[in-house]
C-alpha cells in the first residue's frame, strides 16, 4: 500500500518564518488524498467538483469554504472547471495576539463545522483581501511576514462576518437569488424541490435563474440537487447501518430501485457494494 501524501511546509513557505501564504490552484485537477504539515482555508470561485474530506464527499460549487485541519485528509476528484484559492498557514508561527480559535472552527482543536458557504456580496471583498494578502508573502523585506499576519487576521474576521450554515436559506435573505438558491436546494436532501415553485415565491425569472445557475456552477440545478443527494447517500451508507431503502428514502428518493440506478450510474457501483468498498478503504 502506497505511503500517504503529505505536502510538507518546506514546499509551500519561502521561510521558517513565514506564517501565512497563498497557494493557487487554476484550475484545480483531480488532486490524490493527502494530509499536510500546515493548516488551509479552501474557497471555491468557480465550477464544480467533488471534495472528499476525512471519507466525506462534498459537491462543490461557487462559493463553498472549508477549513482544513493539517490531520485532515482529502481529495479532488470529477472535476469541471474548478476555480479555487488555497491560503495555507502555520498555526504555531502566528504571533499577532488574535483570538484566531473564535474566526477558524477546528483551529487547534476548537469546536466548529468544516464546510461553510459564502454570500456573494462578501466574495468580491474576500478576493481582494486574499489579493493583497498574497502580494504581500511574496515579498522577502522585514515587514513581509508581520503585514501579511495582519491581512490574514482581516481575512478570517471577514469570512467569519460573510459566511453562513450550508443548509440556512434564512441567513441568504439580503443575498441574491443564487445564494437561497444553492442554500435551499441543500436543504432539500430529504424533500422534494420544485424550482417553479422557488420562482413563484421569489418572484423572479425561472430561465434566468436557470442560466445564471448553469453559468456560476457549470451545471443544471437538477444535476446539481442530485449530486448532492448521492454524495450524502455515501456518507449514510459508509457511516451508519440504514437499510438501502432507508438510505434513498433519506435522499430524497421514493422508490429504493430508482435510486440504486441513479447511485450506479453516478458512483460507479451499487449502494451495496460502495457500502462494503468504502469501509474497506477506511
Amino acid at each position: 500500500m502506497a505511503a500517504p501524501l503529505i505536502l510538507r511546509k518546506d514546499d509551500f513557505f519561502a521561510s521558517a518564518e513565514q506564517a501565512v501564504a497563498v497557494a493557487d490552484r487554476y484550475p484545480q485537477n483531480v488532486f490524490a488524498e493527502h494530509t499536510h504539515e500546515f493548516y488551509e482555508l479552501v474557497l471555491v470561485w468557480r465550477g464544480n467538483g467533488l471534495h472528499i474530506l476525512n471519507d466525506r464527499p462534498y459537491r462543490i460549487t461557487r462559493g463553498d469554504l472549508f477549513y482544513i485541519r493539517a490531520e485532515d485528509k482529502h481529495a479532488y476528484a470529477s472535476v469541471n472547471d474548478l476555480v479555487l484559492q488555497n491560503v495555507i498557514y502555520c498555526p504555531d508561527r502566528l504571533s499577532l495576539n488574535v483570538d484566531w480559535a473564535a474566526c477558524i472552527p477546528g483551529f487547534n482543536g476548537a469546536k466548529g463545522s468544516p464546510h461553510w458557504r459564502l454570500s456573494s456580496s462578501g466574495m468580491t471583498a474576500i478576493r481582494q483581501a486574499i489579493s493583497l494578502l498574497e502580494q504581500e508573502s511574496y515579498k522577502t523585506d522585514p515587514l513581509a511576514n508581520p503585514m501579511a499576519e495582519i491581512l490574514f487576521a482581516q481575512l478570517v474576521m471577514m469570512l467569519k462576518r460573510h459566511r453562513y450554515e450550508t443548509d440556512n436559506p434564512s441567513a441568504t435573505q439580503q443575498e441574491i437569488l443564487l445564494d437561497k438558491l444553492i442554500a435551499t436546494l441543500a436543504a432539500s436532501l430529504n424533500k422534494s424541490f420544485v424550482l417553479e415553485k422557488f420562482c413563484e415565491q421569489e418572484q423572479c425569472s425561472e430561465r434566468a435563474l436557470r442560466q445564471q445557475f448553469r453559468t456560476q456552477t457549470g451545471m443544471t440545478v437538477n444535476h446539481y440537487l442530485r449530486q448532492l443527494r448521492i454524495c450524502h447517500a455515501q456518507y449514510l451508507l459508509q457511516h451508519t447501518e440504514f437499510m438501502v431503502s432507508d438510505v434513498a428514502m433519506r435522499c430524497g428518493f421514493e422508490d429504493s430501485n430508482y435510486f440504486s440506478v441513479v447511485f450506479n450510474r453516478e458512483v460507479g457501483m451499487t449502494p451495496v457494494q460502495w457500502r462494503h468498498h468504502s469501509r474497506r478503504a477506511a
